[in-house]
């Protein structure tokens, strides 16, 4: 269960304060989202391919080969942005295997917006980290994406976020606690600008560093909501996994 949880439940605003591996609705500034919450220790996971190298692409077939292992998803969201075959842009590590390297650079897109940053899934907790400070001093990552930009960095929105921006999307992404124990996976249930996605986690959620997921292919599974949002194949997902029931969870 959620450690300290009537001071969650302030900062958050909801009644009741779910069990980790839930999520819950929030609203913030009057915009909608779903905030879901793991702690570290949890088995929180990345998923690209299945056992045949050919890529999930959605959360039907990720619980389809968990379920083979006596396993479900509690919640899962796509994690970053990739190529027309899905192969992620950026760095990407899957139980400790690096499968596409740090870009560093300065490029089109939001990817390129920087500073951009890596989410990481360590054996201490999890982190978010500013790229290129991830080049210099990479912590050990079990699971790692990259993505970009950076929502947060060190308690202030990202520089190039305007209030008064026009751009709206559904947008997703993943917030961090101070120590590191916590992560929280946020996605709009409208569209919202960069500005106001940034506010959530810095205002609402109150973490240091958060990191944009996406806006374009942005969707949430979570089936203790009846949940499971769909559309065109995703790449890399991040996601709780959990025993099934019958499994002895």
């Amino acid at each position: 269960m959620i450690r300290a949880a009537e001071a969650l439940a302030a900062v958050l605003a909801l009644a009741p304060v779910p069990a980790i591996g839930q999520c819950a609705q929030l609203v913030h500034e009057a915009i909608p989202y779903t905030i879901c919450e793991t702690a570290a220790g949890d088995d929180l996971r990345l998923f690209l391919t299945d056992a045949d190298g050919a890529p999930f692409g959605t959360f039907a077939r990720i619980e389809a080969a968990l379920a083979a292992q006596g396993l479900a998803l509690g919640f899962a969201m796509n994690a970053g942005m990739y190529h027309p075959d899905r192969r992620p842009v950026g760095l990407y590590v899957e139980a400790g295997e690096t499968r596409a390297r740090l870009i560093t650079s300065e490029g089109p897109g939001n990817f390129g917006m920087l500073p951009n940053g890596v989410f990481c899934i360590g054996a201490a907790g999890f982190s978010v980290i500013e790229s290129r400070t991830f080049a210099d001093t990479a912590p050990p990552c079990d699971y790692a994406t990259q993505s970009g930009p950076m929502l947060v960095i060190d308690g202030a929105l990202h520089p190039r976020f305007l209030p008064d921006s026009q751009s709206r999307n559904i947008r997703n992404g993943v917030g961090v606690s101070e120590d590191g124990q916590r992560a929280y996976f946020a996605i709009s249930n409208q569209p919202v600008t960069f500005h106001e996605f940034g506010g959530l986690f810095r205002d609402a959620l109150r973490v240091p560093q958060a990191l944009y997921f996406d806006g374009n292919v942005s969707r949430l599974h979570a089936p203790e909501l009846g949940r499971s949002d769909w559309g065109r194949q995703m790449g890399p997902v991040v996601g709780l996994v959990l025993p099934l029931p019958d499994a002895g969870g």
